[in-house]
């Protein structure tokens, strides 16, 4: 399942993982987000093994929002060894969405 992230949380996650990270930006008014909401579940659990999936408010974490210049919701981005690696932007179909990060594991 899909953790919320926090500002004060953040670096700590990244360095202290031992596999990719998914960070899923979103907020509770867009649409879109809704709608890529369960898809993001399920990625997480069927690519637990593979990844860490969690979620950042951009309503609640602002911070985190400015510093990876979100300016569209939902951004999906994919952090190797603590750093961005591949960032997804819109509502994507769950087989592009699995079929693009499984390219940039």
């Amino acid at each position: 399942m899909a953790q919320p992230i926090t500002t004060a949380e953040f670096d700590s996650v990244l360095s202290g993982s031992d596999k990719p990270v998914l960070i899923d930006f979103w907020a509770s008014w867009c649409g879109p987000c809704r709608a890529l909401g369960p898809v993001v579940e399920q990625i997480s659990n069927e690519m637990a093994d593979q990844l860490t999936v969690y979620k950042c408010n951009v309503d609640e974490e602002p911070d985190l929002a400015t510093k990876f210049r979100i300016v569209s919701i939902p951004t999906l981005i994919l952090f190797k060894d603590g750093k961005p690696a591949h960032t997804m932007v819109g509502n994507t179909p769950k087989p592009e969405l699995v079929a693009e990060l499984k390219a940039n594991l």
